[in-house]
């Protein structure tokens, strides 16, 4: 066997594979013979079928298979010892031909080379850095929001948006009477906020335990069967039979109380002994929105420090070809027609995803396993933040984090996420930060443009 590689320019190159007889010759035979050991032909038995049977009944598709087969690990394993960059897959020439009767077979394939890239980055390069001022408004409404979650329901005298209200459904007539023999849930429940229509609200608002409300069910949810149904405690084959007005007795107001400013409230809210007194707790919030919006800073850097570097870059040359020829044997969305458009759009983040390979390489940029324990940690806190500070104990969270990172698709995840991070933050060390502070609605505003 032959393998000769020639460049073709900086990103293509050409591998030639020449195979002769001898190269395959006795892999063909034993093929041929593992055959004959499993397969019985008209009279013979499996493993005394004559080689020459075997030969012009399989010979041509073991033949293909046999070289299809050592072209492939040729291709593979020149590329394997030589070391080469190479992007998405090697590509078959047009020309090339598996013909039955000849001995001595010839394929090329045309190979994508990674580009060199510079990842030039130090501290010349200047790149933004956007912290979000906390507002004392901000301050505010998070701990109106706390407050409301870890309230608690209770009787109400009057109807609030997010009351829930329970009471009598009956169904009325067109001229708006009780219908006789139609539908009335003696334990109705409904809760406007919910409803699709801001009319059908507007019906319950300002109202009092005792007061009767017309509303129409059907306009209320957009006549979603499924609500209707559960709404009106009825088969769903049966709604269409009840899109009338119904009459609505108010039994009972149930109102979210917020929690009341007091030692529990605080140790629920920010963490066990973190604030004794209002002033003390804006504080602890406001710390804890300044933590939950660095994420978001950072998140933003990510986007500048890219956009920066790949302009500093320029115009990275890419095996074109190839790349396309491999994305659409890869995607089923993607095809001849339209790959060139949407190459243009997938461009920019191959040229990134090579960049920040070699910014992985130029600064030795490794991931070990407190660094995927530590993301598995973010992921188990963000689950159990729901329920509270108190259950975010260090013990508990370890505990869950050291589970999940067990199973092998969590750890794919977090070792992308842990590199993207330490790639950023490394960026973030070497170039100069252009630090400015932004309200939240000037930081959005940067999305906009």
């Amino acid at each position: 066997m032959n393998v000769d590689y020639k460049q073709l320019d900086n990103v293509n190159a050409e591998l030639t594979i020449t195979l002769e007889e001898k190269d395959y010759a006795d892999k063909v035979k034993k093929q041929l013979k593992e055959i004959g050991k499993n397969r019985p032909e008209p009279g013979f038995r499996a493993g005394h079928v004559p080689m020459a049977m075997l030969e012009k009944k399989y010979g041509a598709a073991v033949k293909y298979d046999v070289i299809n087969r050592e072209i492939g690990d040729a291709v593979y394993d020149y590329i394997r010892d030589n070391k080469l960059r190479v992007l998405g897959q090697p590509v078959a020439d047009n020309e090339n031909q598996f013909k039955e009767g000849e001995t001595e077979f010839t394929f090329k394939f045309k190979v994508g080379l990674a580009p060199q890239i510079d990842a030039k980055i130090g501290k010349d390069m200047k790149i933004p850095y956007y912290t979000i001022s906390v507002t004392d408004d901000m301050v505010g409404q998070e701990i109106d929001a706390l407050r409301k979650r870890f309230g608690v329901q209770g009787p109400g005298e009057e109807t609030e948006p997010d009351a829930v209200i329970k009471g009598v459904i009956s169904e009325l007539n067109p001229d708006g009477s009780v219908k006789e023999g139609g539908i009335v849930v003696d334990n109705g429940i409904l809760a406007p906020i919910h409803f699709t229509s801001d009319e059908q609200k507007k019906l319950f608002e300002g109202k009092h335990p005792g007061d009767v409300v017309v509303f129409n069910p059907a306009a209320s949810c957009n006549s979603n069967v499924t609500e209707m149904s559960s709404m009106l405690n009825i088969d769903k084959e049966d709604v269409e039979n009840h899109k009338g007005d119904f009459n609505f007795e108010i039994k009972e107001i149930i109102v979210l109380k917020p929690a009341e400013l007091d030692q529990e409230f605080f140790d629920n809210a920010v963490g066990k002994d973190k604030a004794h007194n209002e002033e003390e707790l804006k504080a602890a919030v406001k710390d804890l929105i300044k933590d939950q919006l660095k994420g978001e800073s950072d998140f933003r850097f990510s986007i500048d420090a890219r956009n920066v570097i790949l302009q500093k870059e320029g115009n990275v040359q890419l095996p074109e070809e190839v790349l396309k020829h491999f994305l659409i044997s890869q995607n089923e969305q993607l095809t001849k027609e339209n790959i060139d458009e949407e190459f243009d759009k997938l461009r920019p983040q191959l040229v990134w995803d090579l960049t920040r390979d070699e910014i992985t390489t130029k600064f030795d940029i490794k991931v070990n396993d407190e660094d995927l324990l530590n993301e598995a940690r973010i992921a188990v806190y963000r689950q159990l933040s729901q329920y509270g500070p108190a259950s975010l104990t260090e013990g508990l969270i370890d505990h869950y984090a050291k589970e999940v990172v067990k199973d092998p698709k969590n750890r794919d995840s977090f070792e992308r996420n842990a590199l993207n991070k330490k790639v950023f933050e490394t960026i973030k060390e070497n170039v100069t930060l252009d630090n400015k502070e932004l309200s939240i609605e000037d930081f959005r505003k940067l999305y906009q443009a």
